[in-house]
């Protein structure tokens, strides 16, 4: 499917039942354009029950599917920090359980030359860091 925002490729995923409370209307799938990095409502027929391969998108994923999906979702939500705080934040305690340092992740992600984010992530890590002290 190509991303509503700049028409790149997107990586559908199915989301797990404890993390859909984050999403509008608990989606149970989601997709995360591999160069923009905005989190979209996937086409239907992309919808697969196959662990998603976030590291198609960028060697900063976490490789793990405990982790991915929860940073992606993280991530895919940094639009609108001041409105999605208390969701990212629980996503981001989602990876860190995992094993899993988001922050470190957000800043590989910064670096990924092949990325355009659609969001300043060095900004947003930024103002994650201090909020989350």
């Amino acid at each position: 499917m190509e991303c509503i925002e700049c028409e790149g490729e997107t990586t559908a995923f199915v989301v797990p039942e404890e993390l859909r409370q984050h999403l509008p209307e608990n989606a149970s799938a989601a997709a995360l354009c591999a160069s923009c990095l905005t989190l979209q409502p996937p086409a239907p027929e992309e919808t697969r029950h196959e662990e998603p391969e976030f590291t198609r998108i960028s060697e900063a994923f976490p490789p793990d599917p405990e982790a991915a999906v929860p940073m992606a979702l993280a991530v895919g939500l940094l639009e609108s920090l001041a409105l999605n705080r208390s969701k990212i934040e629980r996503l981001l305690e989602h990876v860190e359980a995992a094993g899993h340092d988001p922050l470190l992740v957000l800043d590989r992600l910064a670096d990924d030359g092949a990325l355009d984010p659609a969001m300043d992530l060095t900004g947003r890590r930024r103002q994650l860091e201090q909020l989350m002290g």
